[in-house]
């Protein structure tokens, strides 16, 4: 924390308020935002650029607001009755990876990492060798990121995709419900993270009270 210190006679260190604002803060806000974000949104209060910080916390919640969506839509694929709708109505028209990139939201370089990793298997067309996807990949597209969401290793992914692929669909059903059940806790943390920040912007003078 890039602040001047002042210290007593004896050399030690004197902690205001803001100081301790400062600590409860950080501390309260790690377990809801990565490590980047809690030093970037630090480094901008200290320059006294609230408004930025704000903004900043508002993209992370947004992009965890996304990652519900995602695990809950997920859950939604699992059910016996998706499946088996997504089987009868046309789960085998073909698409580009691009196609899928944009209907399940997922980054078309990750769609092809994850081929590379063996988590997907990619048909091609005969005729101009391009690989296509179907609706059976578009689920497994949106299994897989919500995997990726609680941090599952590869070969864990693997296994569950391999049982999926078996019609094995429990794991990735429990997997699915856990991810949704992590971000519910990670929101309650970057609730908590915010009263904390409010009470810091309290604390240096940069907000006041209503």
């Amino acid at each position: 924390m890039a602040k001047v210190w002042e210290r007593a006679a004896n050399g030690y260190r004197i902690y205001t308020d803001e100081h301790f604002a400062y600590f409860a803060c950080i501390r309260a806000m790690y377990s809801g935002y990565e490590l980047d974000t809690v030093k970037h949104a630090m480094k901008l209060m200290i320059q006294k650029r609230m408004d930025e910080a704000m903004w900043l916390m508002n993209e992370r919640q947004a992009e965890l607001h996304q990652d519900k969506r995602i695990a809950e839509r997920t859950i939604e694929l699992l059910q016996d009755h998706a499946l088996e709708e997504a089987s009868r109505k046309g789960g085998n028209t073909a698409m580009t990876i691009s196609e899928a990139s944009k209907l399940t939201g997922v980054p078309a370089s990750a769609i092809r990492h994850w081929e590379k990793e063996g988590l997907l298997e990619l048909p091609r067309n005969n005729d101009n060798g391009y690989r296509y996807m179907t609706g059976m990949h578009v689920r497994q597209i949106s299994i897989i990121r919500t995997m990726r969401l609680v941090h599952h290793p590869l070969d864990v992914i693997r296994l569950v995709m391999r049982e999926l692929n078996h019609h094995q669909i429990d794991n990735a059903r429990r997997i699915a419900r856990e991810a949704s059940e992590q971000l519910d806790r990670k929101l309650r943390n970057q609730i908590k993270g915010a009263h904390f920040f409010y009470r810091l912007c309290l604390a240096t003078g940069l907000m006041k009270e209503p």
